[in-house]
Formats: structure tokens, C-alpha cells, sequence
């Protein structure tokens, strides 16, 4: 059987932040011993599903949220234990926690690494005291720097997040930064534009034109620039928007990407299991209380859960597989859909993404996007799949 990854999903924050659509509530107090015994027992229901055929190896487990290192470190070691007692782990498990660069937090880190985390991934999202304070962060410019050489410290592996393409954003600034952030830790970085999404405070203040983006042509020099300064640190785009050195790639990630077995755990998280040859794709209800009430109530939080079609498989794993430099394998798409490559895609569609470049055959036979190719997935993949 194909190891699985288990997400674990921690809903509150200390702010909301104006830009973030993720699933994450403030609340003024939080009962963390209900809730660590609340993810206890959705995770033992969860397992149980899981290792129904027999029992499952784990790839990793990843704490999201949210903010994660709100937790109590308690609760995060007594999940971790579980999750080890429940599937075979192998003893350097890729456990990872996403932390903010604010001191408060950061004083945790040593708690969090024995707690058994051993990968930290770090939300610095600019460098930039202006930027810092448009994006709704709670943490200056040199407690980021100062949380990146702590947490480089602490963990062996280290990633950290950062927000480009933002409103007046010079490209010889933004190099600046990178070489700031990458010379301080150096293994892993995700990168994201800034998008406006539905239902946001930036949606509203944008809409009222209170800023403006950078256009797709600037957005695409600052895209290139992270690509030449990733480079100079030993860091290649694995995936459109991440950056690892050699085996430094997120494990966790790469069961998504690859198209694999993963459980959600926690309020809104989501989740893809092979069960009996029927690929089930589940949720859990998104409010925080309402899923803890359900939790304890029925032992799980499921709101949906459906079997997915052949068509649905291959068009879930070629979105997320083309994402991948190293691209996709045809056998894998008909391994995990039960259709081959020609029948997902659309063959006038490949033609055209061929010969315009935007897409290639490996000598491996993989397909993979080019470099252009990546930079137009979102337009191109729902012309290409059937």
C-alpha cells in the first residue's frame, strides 16, 4: 500500500489577515484540552477507515491551519504519537508545523521541536516593514529575520513563505529581499502572488481601488527574478510556486502533487482515500465549535463525502501533477483513475500545447509544462483536460 499523509487542521488565529480565504477564526479563548482530545478522536476514526484493508505507512504529517503554533505543544506531541501508534512511521517521519515570526510564537519553537516536529515552516510573507503592515502581519521585518535564524537552530528542516507581486513592488527590491531571506535559511521556500480572493478584506478595499496590482508582465519579471535569485542559493522550482535544494522538497506536498492518499483532520479539512477501489473525496464542516460539538457527538466531522469518477480521478491528478517540474507519468494517471492520457485530455488541445511549447515529453515519457508553460497553467489546464 501507498504511504498516506495526514493533514492536521488548526483553525485559529491571533488576527485575521486581510488577504487570507483559509478556514482560520479568532477567538478570545480556546479550551486546548478539548480540542486536542477532539482531533484525538477524529484521527482514531479516521485511522481506522484507512487501515481497513490493513495497516497504512505514513508519509508525514503536517499541522495547518490556522495558526498551529497557537496549539499547545501537548497537543501537537500527543498527535504526533497517535498518528505513529496508528500506521507504520518510519523513524525520520517528515513532521511539519507552520509557525508565525511573531515573538510570542517563537518562543514556543523549542516546545514545538520536542514536541516532535523536526520541520518548521515559517510565514514571514515580506521582509519589508511597508509591505508587512499592508499585508495585516503582526511581526515587524527583525522578528522575521530573528524567528529564521532561531528557527534554522532548532529545526534541521526549515521553510518559510513569501508574498510577492504586491502593490508597487520594484523588482530590484524584491531581489534585495530574497537574498535577505535565503541567506539566512536556505532549504525550502514557497512563494505566492498576491491574488484578491471573493469574500476578503483586500477583495473590498479593492474593489474601491484603494490599491492597485502589478499587471501580468510585471508580475512575470518578479517571477523570473525569484527564479535567477533562487538559483544563486542552490534552490530550483520543484513545483510552481516552491523552491527546495536537492531532498530538501516537502514530502507532504509531493503526496498531493503526486496525486496520493491523504486524510484531513480538523474543521474544513479536506481529504482523498482509496477505500474498496472507490477514491473518496471528504470534508469535514468548517466551524470550528460546530465540528468539535459533531467530533464528540459521532467521533468524526464528516459533512460530505463522495466517490469520485474516473474523469473526476484524472482531471484532480493531471491539475495537480502538471504543477510538478518532473510532471506526470501517464501510468500513474491510469493507475489512479483507471484512464489513460489520451482519454483525459483533450488531443487537439496537446497538440497545440505541444507544439507552442508550453508542454513536452520528458525521455523519461513523462508530460511535463515548460518553464512558459507553467507560467500559463491556470489558463491552459481547462482547455486541455476533458
Amino acid at each position: 500500500m501507498e504511504p498516506l499523509a495526514l493533514y492536521i487542521h488548526w483553525p485559529f488565529c491571533a488576527a485575521k489577515c486581510p488577504y487570507c480565504d483559509f478556514n482560520s477564526h479568532v477567538r478570545d479563548s480556546i479550551d486546548q484540552a478539548r480540542w486536542r482530545e477532539g482531533l484525538r478522536r477524529e484521527l482514531a476514526h479516521e485511522a481506522a477507515r484507512a487501515n481497513a484493508g490493513g495497516r497504512r505507512p505514513l508519509a508525514s504529517i503536517f499541522f495547518g491551519g490556522g495558526t498551529p503554533s497557537l496549539m499547545d505543544p501537548a497537543t501537537a506531541a500527543s498527535l504526533i504519537a497517535d498518528a505513529r501508534a496508528l500506521f507504520d512511521a518510519p523513524a525520520d517521519l517528515e513532521i511539519t508545523l507552520e509557525a508565525n515570526p511573531t515573538s510570542v510564537e517563537a518562543a514556543r519553537l523549542a516546545e514545538i521541536r520536542d514536541a516532535g516536529v523536526n520541520r518548521l515552516s515559517l510565514g514571514v510573507q515580506a521582509l519589508d516593514g511597508e509591505a508587512l503592515r499592508f499585508l495585516g502581519r503582526r511581526h515587524d521585518a527583525a522578528q522575521a529575520l530573528a524567528a529564521l535564524e532561531l528557527g534554522r537552530s532548532l529545526f534541521p528542516r526549515l521553510s518559510f513563505d513569501l508574498i510577492y507581486a504586491r502593490p508597487g513592488q520594484p523588482e530590484a527590491a524584491w531581489r534585495a529581499e530574497l537574498r535577505q531571506a535565503l541567506a539566512l535559511a536556505a532549504d525550502h521556500l514557497s512563494l505566492y502572488q498576491l491574488t484578491i480572493e471573493p469574500g476578503t478584506r483586500f477583495a473590498t478595499e479593492y474593489a474601491r481601488g484603494a490599491f492597485t496590482l502589478p499587471d501580468a508582465d510585471e508580475a512575470a519579471r518578479l517571477y523570473w527574478a525569484t527564479v535567477e535569485e533562487a538559483a544563486r542559493f542552490g534552490l530550483a522550482p520543484y513545483e510552481i510556486s516552491n523552491y527546495a535544494k536537492p531532498g530538501a522538497e516537502s514530502r507532504h506536498n509531493l503526496v498531493y502533487w503526486r496525486y496520493g492518499d491523504y486524510l484531513g483532520i480538523g474543521p474544513g479539512a479536506h481529504q482523498r482515500l482509496l477505500l474498496d477501489g472507490a477514491l473518496l473525496a471528504g470534508r469535514r464542516h468548517r466551524a470550528p465549535e460546530e465540528w468539535l460539538a459533531r467530533v464528540e457527538r459521532d467521533g468524526h466531522a464528516t459533512t460530505s463525502e463522495e466517490s469520485l469518477s474516473p474523469q473526476d480521478r484524472a482531471r484532480e491528478a493531471l491539475l495537480m501533477g502538471l504543477r510538478l517540474a518532473e510532471g506526470i507519468d501517464p501510468a500513474r494517471i491510469r493507475a489512479r483513475s483507471g484512464l489513460s492520457l489520451a482519454e483525459a485530455l483533450d488531443p487537439a488541445m496537446l497538440t497545440a500545447c505541444l507544439d507552442e511549447d508550453y508542454l513536452e515529453w520528458t525521455a523519461a515519457g513523462r508530460l511535463r509544462a515548460t518553464a512558459e508553460g507553467r507560467m500559463r497553467l491556470d489558463a491552459m489546464l481547462p482547455v486541455l483536460l476533458r
